[in-house]
């Protein structure tokens, strides 16, 4: 018996010293989490950097991530360096902050520069006649004749033709015509304000108050605005690059009137005229790209966007949808048509993709509402009596 409980206790004791010399099992499972967040969140890095280099091209995919759509995505993201300009860019950028910080040279008596763009003798010459008289020194005319030399009625158009050159509707020959009648223009020191008018605009008021409202006027009215349709950045080429970028593309009217800061800017500019030359054409690419109304609009909106006030001070009807506006003929020129065209205070253009959005903005001059137009088109030649009858009314102003 004693020897039987010495052998327990023998054993016991070894056991206990083998316990103490062969460690117990290692269990590795608390091991594993780290590598598992590891793999997580390099996978998650991963295909940031992807969704960043190739977004997605749905918007169902954007919203994977959140409601707001793919913006979220690159929002986290800094933004891409911006492109490095060109030697050609950079010097027509300084060229222009330097012609527009520069003031215009003091004049006793400004003028308003009337640029006339027509095919032939102006129709409305009379008219135009009784607008300007009694307002002598206040006013210098150009006539640009592109099919015929014109025969005037009015002294004050008399020996007032210049050098001109024909022009192909929808070509880049009009904006050329536009340029060449800035340039004579512009060789008037005292001309600081300029109007491009067409052989079928009439004016909405007297001649003081047109006068006024241009020359006290602190930007020029350019006509500008985003259409994403076929007939607006469907019409922009990619051989356009770098220098003009589809997101700069804008359309607008081609007539303008133009303070002479801006006036010597596009005479001056070859850089981006010579892109809307050579890659803005009718038929061009499967284009109807029309150069007078995307070249002046685009130019301002990356130059000066805020010297422009987005409309034109020319009214015109394109209620019909049709390729040229409507016509009025002598029968619809009454008094409440002038005045209804008088009375508009607020800008509107319709896109022209299948929303047919429709865009309005109140006509601000110098920050106060006024009205939008000065003149308007298209006048048919055989209203000029009703216009003539009428004209003492309708501009009492």
């Amino acid at each position: 018996m004693l020897y039987i409980l010495l052998k327990m206790k023998t054993t016991q004791a070894f056991c206990h010293s083998e316990m103490q010399i062969f460690p117990g099992p290692r269990y590795r499972t608390h091991m594993k989490q780290p590598l598992w967040i590891i793999i997580l969140v390099s996978f998650i890095i991963v295909f940031l950097i992807c969704a960043y280099m190739y977004p997605p091209q749905t918007s169902d995919a954007c919203y994977i991530f959140s409601s707001r759509g793919c913006k979220v995505i690159t929002d986290w993201l800094p933004p891409a360096p911006a492109r490095e300009l060109t030697d050609e860019e950079v010097a027509s950028h300084v060229f222009i902050r330097e012609i527009l910080n520069s003031p215009i040279v003091s004049s006793k008596t400004p003028k308003l520069a009337f640029m006339f763009l027509t095919p032939g003798s102006l129709p409305f010459e009379k008219l135009w006649d009784k607008f300007f008289n009694g307002h002598e020194g206040k006013f210098t005319v150009y006539v640009h004749a592109s099919k015929e030399r014109p025969t005037h009625v009015s002294s004050h158009f008399l020996d007032r033709d210049i050098h001109s050159d024909q022009v192909v509707w929808g070509k880049i020959t009009m904006v050329d015509a536009e340029r060449r009648l800035l340039a004579n223009a512009l060789m008037d020191p005292d001309n600081h304000h300029f109007v491009l008018l067409s052989d079928s605009c009439v004016p909405l008021y007297g001649f003081d108050y047109i006068y006024k409202y241009l020359m006290h006027s602190n930007i020029s009215f350019v006509d500008c605005f985003k259409d994403p349709g076929p007939h607006g950045n469907g019409r922009y080429s990619e051989h356009m690059l770098p220098e003009v970028e589809e997101k700069h593309f804008r359309k607008g009217a081609q007539w303008f009137t133009m303070k002479r800061q801006h006036a010597i800017i596009v005479l001056a500019d070859n850089l981006y005229y010579s892109k809307f030359r050579n890659y803005c054409q009718p038929g061009l690419e499967g284009r109807n790209c029309i150069a007078d109304e995307h070249y002046l609009p685009t130019f301002f909106n990356m130059i000066d966007p805020t010297g422009i006030a987005n409309w034109s001070v020319t009214h015109v009807d394109w209620s019909e949808r049709k390729w040229h506006p409507k016509s009025y003929r002598a029968e619809a020129i009454t008094s409440e048509l002038l005045q209804n065209i008088t009375s508009i205070d607020v800008s509107v253009h319709v896109t022209s993709d299948k929303k047919k959005e429709v865009q309005r903005w109140p006509c601000l001059w110098n920050g106060l509402h006024r009205p939008c137009y000065l003149f308007a088109r298209k006048f048919n030649p055989q209203a000029l009596d009703k216009l003539l009858y009428l004209f003492s009314n309708y501009t009492t102003i």
